[in-house]
């Protein structure tokens, strides 16, 4: 058992044997590498003393008569071995006549190449591009020369490289610089881009500080100006100041923009002449120019002066404006059909406006005709008539019937949505000038279509934003208005959804609609009519890189800045958005006041003079909380002379108790028995006929 072979068997054992016999037959061939070590250690020729004795195996090799060789030490052999492996001596020839010829046996030739950085490259093309720019002022070309350079990853670049370049040199280039970014915005270089341009000069505040004097001066006013021509939102400001270190040159550059230049009086005039305003003209400014060109066209029928009046305004991307007023005016005045139509062919094929400018300037007249049907009854009609004739005549592309019926008529919506649409408008002027919400609800009920409530909403805000200051705060106060008498939270978020997905064509008549929107988005937060998450449901329902989804978050910024709630409630310069917060103290202090002994007639009265009976819904839910806190019922008797007497509606009283009833769990924290005391306050106002059937009692719900 202890033998090495083990718990073998004898025929294992035999078969063993015979195999150690063949190893040794294999061993004995000269090209066996073991039989060459195992003779070497164990067998020395006869005569004495072993001839390979103090040499390494690895340099011993037997040659071709049996005898011990040494080797060289890479193997290439001595007499008698086979050499060094793969060794000839014979030198190899390349022949090209050979038949047998193979190109890819000739010798490689490593040839040496540069190797460009594509931003480097970009960074150069962009200093000619602008350096020809500052001489011409062709913002067209400089436009078309970076389109045609590719690369739109590297725009923020560019903007860098301009700001910089201008920075060292006359106002007159500052101020081309400005207008060059204006007009890039949003149509070539998106706003997200014209963001990270800037804070990467923010970022190089410091290095610019050594070449340039006052380099944090006039950074700050190029920031300043990009706030004031909105491409920049004023967020930007507070979000790249988190972002820099405290101590850098990109900090005092944002400070001094918020102190010295955007906290000033009138600062939006005095930045935007600050470098002289030679090239700079507002949206306003170039549709006033551009509709009295159309005036004096009508009156002397020159076309090529007013082709030459059209190319001097120098604003070819907003070509599509002549389009659209030209198409009016000859809507309004028949006789100047004619002129007209000749004036639009002509620039067509002169290439003064190009092919997509004249489809986007019909296409917004197209949008815009039922508006355009309540003062020109023929507008439709005429503009049908329009269409085919520039299709034929081959100044029109015939992209835009597109989308037509089978009748070859452009699409019109349903009859009841387009009539509701003209009620709405009418509706929205009435009370832009009576500032009647009570009227307006009754009038909205009235139309019996709550269906289109979003439509509403969205003709409001767009009515609003192409007027002052006034009626915007109108149009944020009846939405809040309204999200408690009719229009429901979904209702509202259509309605913005309406409107962000058509901010682009809106910001064509509207000079700051991104930062407007915006602005009434953040404010319906804070009136409570829309929650933050709202504003997520919203995002999530646009294109990520569409300008709505800009405005969405140009929105949050607003909300989450220092302040907000006081900020966004006189952000059209106060009225009545403060004053809600106004009523809410005066509220109080006169149920307190009747509380403490106070006269009905006077409470009555104090409640006519707030004026706000879209609001009363308020004085029911803290004459409630009161009543609960209190342990006191006379505030039902209170409420029961409002009611009376019509201070109150049913509608306003039941917001009231509803709003109560949405906050129960978080009032009975406070108030042990609210739940109970409710129960019975909701018994006491449906016996006395306050509520309306369809509220639902907390009983009712357990």
């Amino acid at each position: 058992m202890a033998s090495s072979e083990g718990f073998l068997t004898d025929g294992q054992r035999e078969l063993l044997k015979i195999a150690s016999q063949n190893a040794e037959n294999l061993s004995s061939s000269p090209k066996s590498p073991s039989s060459l070590l195992a003779d070497h250690h164990v067998k020395a020729p006869a005569g004495g003393k072993a001839q390979t004795a103090g040499i390494a195996v690895r340099h011993v090799r037997r040659s071709h008569s049996g005898k011990y060789v040494r080797v060289k030490k890479d193997g290439a052999g001595g007499k008698g071995t086979w050499g060094k492996l793969l060794d000839t001596d014979i030198i190899s020839h390349i022949d090209r006549n050979d038949p047998n010829y193979d190109s890819g046996e000739e010798p490689y030739q490593l040839v040496g190449s540069t190797v460009t950085d594509p931003l480097d490259e970009f960074k150069k093309a962009v200093v000619s591009i602008i350096e020809e720019y500052f001489s011409n002022g062709d913002v067209e070309l400089a436009a078309s020369d970076l389109r045609e350079l590719g690369s739109s990853e590297y725009y923020p670049y560019f903007i860098k490289r301009l700001v910089s370049m201008a920075m060292d040199r006359h106002d007159k280039e500052k101020e081309m610089a400005s207008v060059l970014l204006s007009a890039l915005y949003a149509d070539v270089i998106s706003p997200a881009q014209i963001r990270d341009g800037f804070f990467m000069l923010l970022e190089s505040a410091d290095d610019l500080a050594v070449d340039i004097l006052d380099a944090v001066d006039i950074l700050a006013l190029f920031l300043a100006r990009a706030v004031v021509d909105d491409i920049l939102p004023p967020a930007f400001l507070t979000r790249a100041k988190k972002a820099l270190p405290e101590s850098s040159k990109g900090v005092q550059v944002i400070q001094t923009a918020e102190k010295s230049y955007l906290s000033a009086p009138h600062h939006a005039e005095l930045v935007e002449r600050r470098w002289g305003g030679s090239t700079h003209i507002t949206v306003e400014e170039v549709k006033k120019k551009i509709a009295d060109l159309l005036r004096e066209y009508v009156d002397s029928g020159d076309t090529l002066e007013a082709c030459r009046c059209i190319r001097e305004l120098g604003v070819s991307f907003f070509h599509h404006e002549v389009v659209k007023r030209a198409l009016i005016l000859a809507m309004e005045i028949r006789s100047a059909e004619p002129l007209m139509l000749k004036l639009l062919k002509e620039a067509a094929e002169e290439g003064l406006v190009s092919s997509s400018q004249m489809v986007k300037g019909f296409s917004r007249l197209a949008e815009s005709l039922d508006d355009l049907a309540l003062d020109i009854p023929s507008a439709k009609a005429l503009f049908q008539s329009f269409v085919p004739k520039a299709i034929s005549e081959g100044w029109l592309d015939a992209s835009l019937t597109k989308p037509a019926a089978e009748d070859g008529e452009i699409q019109v919506e349903d009859e009841k949505v387009r009539k509701y649409k003209k009620e709405a408008v009418t509706i929205i002027h009435e009370y832009f000038l009576s500032d009647d919400i009570p009227e307006l609800i009754r009038s909205l009920e009235d139309l019996g279509a709550p269906e289109y409530n979003p439509i509403f909403l969205k003709k409001l805000i767009t009515l609003a934003m192409d007027r002052k200051n006034r009626e915007k705060e109108m149009a944020s106060v009846l939405l809040s208005a309204l999200h408690i008498e009719i229009f429901s939270t979904e209702d509202i978020v259509n309605g913005f959804v309406m409107l962000l997905e058509n901010a682009e064509d809106t910001a064509l008549d509207i000079l700051d609609a991104s930062k407007e929107l915006a602005l009434f988005l953040a404010r319906a937060v804070i009136d409570d009519v829309l929650a933050p998450l709202n504003l997520e449901e919203i995002g999530s329902r646009l294109p990520p890189k569409c300008s709505g989804s800009e405005t969405v978050r140009m929105a949050r910024s607003l909300i989450a800045a220092r302040h907000a709630g006081e900020r966004l409630l006189r952000c059209w310069g106060g009225g009545t958005g403060w004053a809600v917060e106004d009523a809410k103290d005066k509220i109080m202090k006169l149920l307190e006041e009747y509380e403490s002994g106070g006269v009905v007639s006077e409470a009555c009265q104090c409640i006519r003079d707030l004026g706000m009976a879209f609001f009363n819904h308020e004085v029911v839910k803290k004459a409630l909380i009161m009543a609960m806190e209190k342990k006191n019922d006379r505030m039902l008797d209170l409420l029961q002379e409002f009611f009376s007497e019509g201070l109150i509606t049913i509608n306003q009283m039941t917001k009231g108790f509803t709003r109560i009833k949405d906050g129960l769990d978080d009032l009975a924290l406070d108030i042990p028995n609210a739940k109970e005391k409710f129960s019975f306050y909701v018994e006491h106002a449906q016996a006395k006929g306050w509520l309306l059937p369809s509220f639902d009692s907390p009983a009712a719900d357990v």
